[in-house]
């Protein structure tokens, strides 16, 4: 991407930074003990908890992720914003009072609560490393995205700067330090959130929008980044033709695609295949833009409310030009990338079916798989229960829960407009559609871009220190003190969890760079999976099932991470991305793992602790 980063972005930058390295070290005197640590020796206010909550929840797969599928897909990607905020009834009704009663510091604690089982403790730990890690890729990820055009430098730059900044404060104050940070980001994201879907109202629809420009009136352009887009290889590509080291390909239909070759990017149209830019420039310009509004066009609206603004929007006579991209194969298994237009009208835009398609068997069992993990997976999240910690009492922790619930509903609202908003003012990024909020505030101005971007830098900075915090907490408290009975003191469990989160901090920075340019939100799916498969049927059985046995609970919580894992390793998705080769050759068609692995991970609850009952006895 070539949008350098300016003086302003910079400064910005920095001050989002140091204010979050002073707030470390200011509350690093509290993160003596254990208890100071891992749980802010659980003297947060209930309200601060609830934004907190919000601010770790509101990760890159809220801000970059679902307004990035909204911008390219519409309806579908709010879907993923529905998902995420109905997971939250089951952690109201369902584990924010008994989490606190049962648990000390870690997610392990609760479940170890009446049983002091070595079994559960490793498999408890595992499930929440496990986790932990998944959820770690896409906001490594995110955080590389963000800085590229925040800050003018590479991607895996912005990834190992996140996992610098990120183990310093873990590092340094622990769990206190963690929450002011996710209280910090969680606040200005919703207020600058509805300031940037508020001043799209007042400029309104316009199909001569310009977009993205420089200094000088010229379009801005993006670097193409070489990805997999799953389940879009050959289906209606044809082969035209091969010209030296390079293949171009017919695209039925269409005026004019794109073909990346390597680092050279070239303008094509189907009926002749020649080039139509001459000489390939290898770069993208912003798309997302209306043709007409209302069936007219050079219409402009106005200043709209969000009523008008969705009416306008969904009106069967507007038409939008969206761009996509996939990969092609030719008879040699060379893959090529291919960005393409495709127009849809207001009605489409709101129909589901652009990502989720549903015809066949597999596909309904798909969605319906990831709404599940979805749904489920919240209340399973190990990062997320051990907010539950920090609070003084069970009280607090269903009130903080009641404002985590308000406040990342709100903002779930806003991603509906700040998406659709990206989608139509030519600000999407068509090679990585991560970036479509900041780059909708760009259109705004420098000033927006820079206070948006950095506050979804410190979204990334919040969510990934929650998760180090969980990590560490698994690894000094669970597995070093508990399960192997190594009586660590105060200041050693503190130690302890701070080498942990170094050791998890670079496992993170690896990973968010290999994973370079999938889209956020769809990663995180996984977490959520992993964690429903794992976790919830363990902590649903233990609170309302009594004859649910120690070996039950460790026995579900394997199979929930082997089955889960093992469909996702062994899925299209993995097998179109990092495997380099195509969704056809992957083991099933299954690409969440959901819609079995979580009723497994019950079943096997259910019958290992009938199987042991007289062991409990």
């Amino acid at each position: 991407m070539n949008l350098h980063g300016s003086m302003l972005s910079t400064v910005i930058f920095g001050v989002f930074v140091a204010l979050v390295l002073w707030m470390s070290y200011y509350f690093a005197r509290r993160a003596r003990s254990a208890a100071g640590y891992f749980a802010a020796g659980g003297q947060i206010h209930w309200a601060v908890n609830g934004i907190s909550f919000a601010g770790d929840y509101l990760s890159a797969a809220s801000f970059l992720g679902i307004c990035g599928m909204i911008a390219t897909l519409g309806y579908d990607g709010f879907l993923y914003s529905i998902g995420y905020l109905a997971g939250w009834v089951v952690a109201l009704f369902v584990v924010a009072e008994p989490m606190k009663r049962m648990g000390k510091f870690t997610f392990t604690d609760a479940l170890d609560a009446k049983f002091d089982h070595r079994g559960i403790k490793l498999a408890a730990a595992i499930s929440t490393l496990v986790v932990s890690i998944c959820y770690l890729i896409p906001q490594m990820n995110g955080a590389g995205s963000l800085v590229e055009p925040l800050l003018g430098l590479p991607h895996w730059v912005g990834v190992v700067i996140v996992g610098i900044i990120v183990i310093t404060i873990v590092a340094t104050a622990g769990m206190t330090s963690t929450t002011y940070v996710q209280f910090l980001k969680g606040g200005l994201l919703l207020i600058f959130s509805t300031i940037l879907v508020v001043v799209l109202m007042f400029r309104g629809i316009d199909t001569d929008a310009k977009g993205l420009v420089d200094d000088a009136g010229e379009p801005l352009r993006f670097t193409p980044v070489e990805t997999t887009h799953d389940g879009l290889l050959t289906d209606g590509y044809t082969l035209a033709h091969s010209e030296g080291d390079f293949s171009k390909y017919s695209l039925a239909g269409k005026d004019s695609w794109w073909v990346l070759d390597g680092d050279r990017l070239f303008e094509c149209q189907w009926e002749t295949a020649d080039l139509v830019n001459g000489e390939p420039d290898g770069l993208l310009e912003p798309v997302g833009r209306l043709r007409n509004i209302g069936g007219v066009e050079g219409e402009s609206t106005g200043r709209v409310s969000i009523v008008s603004f969705l009416s306008h929007l969904t009106h069967p006579e507007t038409r939008i030009e969206q761009w996509h991209k996939t990969k092609v194969i030719d008879e040699a298994g060379t893959k090529t990338t291919v960005y393409y237009p495709k127009t849809v009208n207001g009605t489409d835009l709101m129909k589901p079916g652009a990502k989720f398609k549903v015809k066949t068997g597999w596909e309904k069992l798909n969605f319906v798989s990831l709404m599940l993990a979805l749904f489920l997976g919240t209340a399973a999240l190990p990062h997320i229960l051990i907010r539950y910690y920090t609070v003084p009492s069970p009280a607090c922790a269903r009130k903080s829960t009641i404002v985590a619930i308000a406040a990342i509903g709100f903002f779930y609202v806003l991603t509906l407009f700040m998406g659709l908003g990206a989608g139509i003012s030519g600000t999407v990024n068509p090679a990585d559609n991560n970036m479509s909020a900041p780059l909708l505030a760009l259109s705004f101005g420098g000033v927006l871009f820079a206070i948006i971007s950095a506050i979804a830098f410190a979204t990334v900075l919040g969510t990934v220190a929650g998760l180090i915090v969980a990590a560490s907490g698994a690894v000094a408290h669970d597995l070093m003190d508990r399960f192997g009975n190594m009586n660590l003191g105060e200041r050693e469990k503190v130690r302890a969890g701070k080498i942990a989160a170094f050791g998890v901090g670079i496992i993170a920075i690896v990973l968010g760079i290999v994973f370079r340019g999938v889209n956020v939100s769809f990663l995180v799916g996984w977490a959520f999976a992993v964690a429903a498969s794992a976790n919830l049927p363990s902590i649903v059985m233990l609170l309302f099932w009594k004859k649910t046995t120690a070996e039950g609970i460790t026995a579900s919580i394997f199979v929930g991470i082997v089955a889960a894992l093992g469909i996702i390793l062994t899925g299209p998705a993995m097998f179109a991305g990092p495997y380099g080769k195509t969704a056809a050759d992957a083991l099933h068609p299954l690409g969440q793992p959901g819609i079995i692995a979580i009723p497994l991970s019950f079943l096997t609850l259910v019958v290992v602790s009938l199987m042991t009952q007289k062991k409990k006895a």
